[in-house]
């Protein structure tokens, strides 16, 4: 978006005709001061939403069905609600605002049919760019002394959070503060759609992920990114492209990077036979993080200050360990019979997902997402996504003989299950649908399918046929290659869609010319990131509540670009 566009689009906002009341008419009279009730919501609306740089976009923009007095007053009763009372009924609450939530219109991408390139790019151009992807990631970590990620809001909030989707939220998360933000959050979201600076705050983009251009953005670290970061540096290292400083250096940070992952982050967690295991925290104690102390205490102001472990980073950071030749003792625990307390099982435990955004799946035999702390705290409720599942499926077929999985019927059954789910999530279709994922993208759950399919072939026959008895992976690999080949890599990509196309691909053994149009994506665009990396900071996962947060950075787009990049030359050159 150029600066002209930036301007016109700031100039319209604030000269924009009021009609009706806005956000801040609605809201400082009971939000601005107050005493006595919660405290925490007056404060998240004078940091989030009514804070100096906002404001005056959003001044102006008023709502017209709210030139009704009454139902003015019940908006405005429900807030008084929310701030006043010890328990509100929070359903009610919300219901003022999901009414207005209807008119909202934000829409999934729906990137134009492109022409195939007339040539693939060769391996000196794919070599280029892997070197500059190792480098950029090498860099940051001495820079550093880890590789962050960034977490950016986009105020005008999820295409699949309707007022529908806000209500459950509202009722099945367990943090009041993480309500009260759900809550305004929604609320302004009726008001950005209204008013000329969505512009600027919802700009257009190429392809499916969603850059991230928005100037808040968060510096992090957590388990789940370093995992990640470790099977990127490895795969570097597999390349054979990386120098020997480069080498050397790789091993130190992965070295590095699974002791954050399996002895800082780890935190001890009651199981559902009475023990207690060793899981992986979503985020580690204070200092471990590395947020800046202006951003620490703005998460804390919002509300956001308990983290719980979660199946997924667990799980991520396993199979990195695990791959990158680690012995520690944690990984001995098989996780598969802590994971099947959170497997749900149709008719017995259903109410375990209290927030069910995607109930447009089947989630019998699914595994939620995160885990009860020792002291059972669980800020978000529950939720289940596809893709974590994909990741429990990896990590277990890499610790298939540790964890004794064929051995031991109980095991065996818990994979058997989510092996189920999956298949049913294809066989539907329903992986295609962006509704169907709560922190990811179809794409993304392609490109992990892919990586999952892999560590399942390389088991042995006989294991494989005891796993897989109905033919469930090939079923699905036929369906995520169709989406692939068909869809995602047939219309326009930004490079980190291509990136996650090619790890697909190659992963599922696609004809290698069909490899092509990633390719020609990722090499034009080489340098788009300027001073910052490669290539630019892309959407690679996200929070639906309680608005929409990206998750990404430039790191994170060159480590995926070099993954890809690297399983498509290995391709190309066998």
């Amino acid at each position: 978006m150029g600066f002209s566009t930036i301007a016109g689009a700031a100039f319209r906002a604030l000269t924009a005709r009021k009609d009706g009341p806005s956000l801040y008419d609605v809201c400082d009279p009971v939000l601005l001061k107050y005493r006595g009730g919660d405290p925490h919501l007056g404060k998240f609306y004078r940091t989030a939403l009514g804070n100096p740089a906002l404001r005056p976009l959003l001044r102006r923009t008023g709502h017209p069905a709210l030139r009704d007095r009454k139902r003015l007053g019940a908006l405005q009763e429900a807030l008084r609600r929310a701030r006043d009372e010890a328990e509100p009924d929070w359903a009610a609450v919300g219901q003022p605002i999901a009414e207005l939530m209807a008119d909202i219109k934000v829409h999934h991408p729906a990137p134009k049919p492109v022409a195939a390139p007339a040539r693939s790019p060769g391996l000196a151009e794919i070599d280029r760019a892997i070197r500059r992807c190792g480098a950029h990631l090498l860099g940051s970590f001495a820079k550093n002394g880890f590789i962050p990620t960034y977490a950016a809001f986009n105020l005008i909030g999820d295409a699949d959070m309707g007022g529908r989707e806000m209500l459950m939220a509202l009722t099945g998360l367990n943090s009041r503060g993480y309500k009260n933000s759900t809550l305004l959050f929604s609320l302004a979201r009726i008001f950005i759609a209204h008013s000329p600076a969505r512009a600027l705050i919802n700009p257009p983009w190429r392809g499916i992920a969603e850059p991230m251009w928005q100037p808040m953005q968060i510096r992090h670290r957590s388990a789940y990114y370093d995992a990640f970061f470790t099977e990127a540096l490895l795969s570097y290292v597999e390349t054979g492209l990386a120098s020997s400083d480069e080498a050397a250096a790789s091993r130190r940070a992965i070295s590095e990077m699974v002791d954050f992952c399996l002895k800082t982050s780890a935190e001890e967690v009651p199981s559902h036979d009475g023990t207690t295991v060793n899981v992986i925290t979503a985020l580690a104690p204070l200092p471990h993080p590395r947020f800046s102390k202006f951003f620490s205490q703005i998460k804390q102001d919002l509300g956001f200050g308990i983290y719980v472990p979660d199946c997924d980073t667990t799980a991520c950071s396993f199979s990195a360990a695990t791959q990158a030749g680690c012995t520690d003792p944690i990984l001995d625990q098989p996780l598969l019979d802590f994971y099947r307390g959170y497997q749900v099982r149709e008719g017995a435990n259903e109410p375990r997902v209290t927030v069910p955004l995607n109930d447009n799946i089947d989630y019998e035999g699914g595994v939620v997402t995160w885990i009860d702390n020792l002291a059972g705290d669980r800020p978000y409720g529950n939720d289940l996504d596809p893709t974590l599942n994909l990741d429990i499926l990896e990590v277990s077929f890499r610790n298939l003989s540790r964890w004794k999985i064929l051995e031991t019927p109980q095991r065996l059954e818990t994979v058997h299950r989510i092996l189920g789910f999956q298949r049913r999530l294809a066989e539907s279709g329903a992986f295609k649908n962006p509704r169907s994922h709560i922190y990811y993208l179809p794409e993304l759950y392609s490109a992990y399918f892919g990586r999952c399919h892999a560590a399942f072939m390389a088991l042995p026959e006989a294991a494989r046929q005891a796993i897989d008895p109905d033919g469930a992976f090939a079923l699905i690999r036929e369906r995520v290659l169709a989406y692939v080949e068909g869809e995602l890599i047939a219309r326009e990509m930004n490079p980190f869609d291509a990136a996650l196309a090619l790890m697909a691909l190659a992963h599922l053994g696609a004809d290698v010319p069909s490899f092509a149009p990633a390719l020609h994506v990722i090499v034009a665009s080489l340098g788009e990131g300027g001073r910052h990396g490669p290539y630019r900071a892309y959407e690679w996962n996200k929070m639906k509540t309680p608005t929409r947060i990206l998750v990404g950075g430039p790191e994170v787009t060159s480590a995926f670009v070099l993954m890809g990049l690297a399983l498509a030359r290995r391709a190309m050159t066998k």
